[in-house]
């Protein structure tokens, strides 16, 4: 695909897994597990897939996934899996090596979006991507420095400190256009300063949609993560996008739908749907 200069590719980084009841909140088991069904810890499957968008010599890579430096208790609890993809594996099928990576555009530094980040090189975690500037909200790293109990586990410090320590991590406020193509969008009820990254031209519309829509069955609006700090903030945003995402035809990737990367949505009544499912 191809969105102004950019060439759009999915780079799919491997698969974790986190409990069902997390994932969907109040929802019951028996309205969430046909899409998603569950392992017999009741733990759901995800997928961490990143974009890439290419020009010339540019690289910008949107999150890089939950890394490699995890504990045997870790990989028990998240059952991490990068057997069939990771991110070195996947940027070398699109072309690109990690001295080639210009940008990362972080959509907040939860550790499954931020966790390929750094890299452990002769004992030391140093940035993953040489040559890259990061890129992240101003808000979302000062709560990273400062999280609340609830959010604690998910801000793994490791993944984002050394960033801002080599001098690589450039902060964003607020909606800011990063270039002619792309704009971020901020939102606050996942998490404070979670960026949305869009992408668009005169023709088409791209919405990376992080954690406000992790998998397609989120587009309903009832379905809204345990895991976010202000549901009711949650459930405004995935409103006034998700209205703005019908009227203008918008594409829809989800980051962590181990199924479904992408769609075009409409809306019956005062329910959003499927439309159409999208090829990347």
């Amino acid at each position: 695909m191809k969105i102004g200069k950019y060439k759009i590719q999915l780079i799919e980084t491997g698969t974790f897994a986190l409990d069902g009841g997390a994932m969907f909140g109040i929802i019951p088991k028996p309205l969430w597990e046909k899409n998603n069904p569950a392992d017999n810890a009741n733990r759901v499957s995800l997928t961490a897939r990143c974009l890439l968008l290419s020009y010339e010599k540019k690289n910008i890579l949107i999150d890089t996934g939950f890394g490699n430096k995890w504990d045997e208790k870790s990989n028990s609890i998240y059952n991490f899996n990068q057997q069939s993809a990771n991110l070195n594996k996947s940027l070398k099928l699109a072309g690109v090596d990690r001295e080639a990576i210009t940008d990362v555009i972080l959509t907040h530094l939860h550790f499954d979006h931020t966790g390929g980040s750094t890299t452990v090189e002769n004992g030391k975690i140093v940035p993953s991507f040489p040559n890259a500037t990061y890129f992240v909200q101003k808000q979302n790293f000062d709560w990273a420095m400062n999280p609340s109990e609830k959010d604690r586990g998910s801000y793994i410090k490791d993944n984002f400190l050394p960033l801002y320590e080599k001098g690589v991590l450039k902060f964003i406020n607020g909606n800011e256009p990063f270039d002619d193509e792309i704009e971020f969008i901020q939102i606050n009820g996942h998490t404070f300063g979670q960026q949305l990254v869009k992408i668009s031209d005169s023709l088409q519309t791209l919405l990376y949609c992080g954690d406000l829509l992790p998998f397609s069955s989120h587009i309903h609006l009832p379905f809204i993560m345990g895991y976010d700090l202000q549901p009711l903030v949650t459930l405004n945003e995935k409103k006034k996008i998700l209205n703005q995402a019908v009227d203008e035809e918008w594409k829809l990737i989800f980051e962590h739908d181990p199924f479904l990367p992408a769609v075009t949505i409409q809306k019956i009544g005062e329910k959003f749907l499927i439309k159409e499912k999208i090829k990347i």
